[in-house]
């Protein structure tokens, strides 16, 4: 695997996105750059950086309940709700606080959840945040959870999106294609990087990648 390319953000040194150029294999896609989220996932101070800045793109008018965290999003997305109250962002739960919250998948691969935790998506609002945004499938299946449970969509955050907005909701990301113009996904049967005969250097996923 090649070196890590880097971009800074611009208002705050503790955010940084690294990427490597390659041939990659995704869940739903084939991709040119790894986007290794690694430590702004993971990272105390990075993280918290993360969800700060995340938290900026909210109004106070915005009302948000539930925060559903996908591909290991969970401690972005304490630091974005911590952001958020102190910020002035209303809830409608009775203790005044977000709820924090992610998936199960069933065996075919669908969002779920279990009879202890849909209280935190039914009657609620809830932001969704996710780490990269590209072909929109994982994204189209949260949406279609949260409404299944019974839940409505205040919004989408994410640290890398390709696009704007999915089904009329925006996406409001940290990174976009602004940031890396080339960046480009491909069906699997249709890769021009696998016609060229470019040899794959990682299969990835949320949890992160491994080389082949």
């Amino acid at each position: 695997m090649q070196d890590y390319k880097k971009i800074d953000h611009k208002r705050n040194k503790d955010v940084v996105l690294r990427y490597i150029p390659g041939h990659f294999i995704t869940p739903n896609s084939h991709v040119n750059y790894y986007m290794d989220l690694t430590d702004m996932k993971s990272r105390q101070r990075e993280a918290r950086a993360t969800g700060e800045e995340l938290a900026e793109m909210y109004l106070s008018s915005d009302v948000i309940d539930t925060i559903l965290c996908l591909n290991g999003m969970e401690v972005v997305g304490a630091y974005l709700a911590n952001k958020l109250t102190k910020a002035g962002i209303i809830s409608a739960n009775a203790h005044q606080t977000i709820y924090i919250t992610s998936p199960e998948y069933n065996t075919s691969g669908q969002m779920m959840f279990r009879e202890n935790t849909t209280h935190m998506i039914k009657n609620k609002k809830v932001l969704i945040l996710i780490d990269t945004a590209t072909t929109g499938d994982t994204l189209k299946s949260a949406l279609g959870s949260v409404h299944f449970y019974g839940g409505s969509v205040a919004g989408i955050s994410a640290i890398y999106s390709v696009g704007e907005k999915i089904d009329g909701i925006p996406i409001r990301a940290l990174y976009s294609t602004r940031d890396l113009p080339d960046y480009a996904g491909y069906k699997p049967d249709n890769c021009p990087l696998c016609k060229n005969g470019i040899p794959v250097d990682a299969i990835c996923n949320g949890f992160g990648y491994s080389t082949l």
